[in-house]
């Protein structure tokens, strides 16, 4: 392979990388092919029947503040998984609307999860999650590792920010790809906890 040609294949390579890891957007489209099982709606959410779900990967780590944090600790309860950066600014505008409904769907079997990416130091990390009110843990993955966990073809998070449902089994549920409104985030998550 000449010189020019190795070039221009890493060059490729870093580009889809670089969207794939560390895009801030409102939106994308799915990955993988063939059925994924998956539907996507209008309202820019995908959704996997409950038969067809793929099992949420291992996300276990240190949070933002240093604790150790096993997200399979919460299998029996709803778990809204929310990846952000403190650089994204997407991530600050549904800040506050994932402050409101953790708080409101406290104790109601919903648990919530930052899981924190592509910031250099926990710092600002920390200092986004008080400055927006946020009181859930927030796992942090400044490389990305966690997202990559996720099997291709399956609901999993190309995008910062991005936002999954895990049902009461572990399973992703529900996926958006863009910032949220607390309307959407419970048109997502309502339906996971009404099922039984």
């Amino acid at each position: 392979m000449s010189t020019r040609s190795r070039a221009v294949l890493l060059g490729a390579m870093a580009a889809a990388a670089a969207l794939t890891l560390s895009a801030c957007g409102k939106g994308g489209t799915s990955g993988g092919g063939g059925n994924t099982n998956f539907v996507t709606g209008n309202n820019g959410i995908d959704t996997v029947a409950a038969g067809q779900r793929a099992a949420a990967p291992d996300l276990s780590g240190q949070t933002i503040d240093g604790k150790s944090l096993d997200v399979a600790d919460y299998k029996g309860q709803v778990v809204v998984i929310n990846v952000w950066g403190s650089w994204c600014g997407p991530c600050r505008e549904e800040a506050t609307y994932f402050s409101k409904v953790s708080k409101q769907y406290a104790g109601k079997g919903v648990q919530f999860v930052g899981i924190n990416t592509r910031d250099t130091s926990t710092t600002p990390a920390v200092n986004f999650e008080k400055e927006h009110g946020i009181g859930y843990p927030s796992l942090y993955d400044p490389t990305g590792k966690l997202m990559l966990r996720f099997e291709k073809g399956t609901l999993n998070p190309q995008l910062i920010p991005s936002t999954l449902v895990i049902d009461r089994h572990g399973k992703v549920a529900a996926r958006a790809l863009e910032a949220l409104d607390d309307t959407s985030l419970l048109k997502m998550l309502k339906p996971v906890l009404a099922e039984k």
